[in-house]
C-alpha cells in the first residue's frame, strides 16, 4: 500500500465524516455523535484519539442541552485533552480552532460564566 492508498483510508474520506461534519455544524449534538461514533468504531490508532476528541465535543454540548453543567465540564476537559494532541494540518482539519472554542467553553463552565458570549463549537477543514 502506498502513502497515496493510505491516504485514502482516512476517515475524512469516509462519506460519513461529511455527513456528521453537517449535523455537528448545524448544532445537531446527537446525531452527530451517532454517525461519529460508527467511524470511531472501525479507526484505530492516532484518527481514533482525533475522533473521540470531537466525538466528546459533541457530548458534551448534548449535556449542555440537558442543563448537565459538570458532565459538559468533564467532557470538555476530556475532548481538550484529545485535541490539543493534534497540530494545525493533521487530517486537513481546523483542530486549532476546534481547541480554542472548546477551551473558551471549558473556561466559562468553570467560573459559571454564561456561555452566551461564546461561540459554538464548529468543525471545518483547513
Amino acid at each position: 500500500m502506498t502513502f497515496v492508498d493510505k491516504q485514502d483510508d482516512l476517515f475524512i474520506n469516509d462519506y460519513r465524516f461529511e455527513i456528521g461534519m453537517k449535523l455537528f455544524n448545524s448544532c445537531q449534538w446527537y446525531k452527530s455523535h451517532d454517525v461519529f461514533e460508527e467511524i470511531w468504531h472501525e479507526t484505530g490508532g492516532v484518527e481514533r484519539q482525533l475522533i473521540q476528541g470531537i466525538l466528546q465535543v459533541a457530548v458534551a454540548q448534548v449535556h449542555l442541552e440537558n442543563s448537565n453543567l459538570n458532565g459538559a465540564t468533564i467532557l470538555y476537559g476530556e475532548a481538550l485533552g484529545r485535541l490539543k494532541r493534534f497540530h494545525l494540518g493533521n487530517f486537513g482539519l481546523d483542530i486549532e480552532g476546534l481547541s480554542k472554542c472548546v477551551s473558551m467553553r471549558l473556561k466559562f463552565l468553570q467560573i459559571g460564566k454564561d456561555l452566551s458570549g461564546c461561540s459554538v463549537p464548529v468543525l471545518s477543514f483547513l
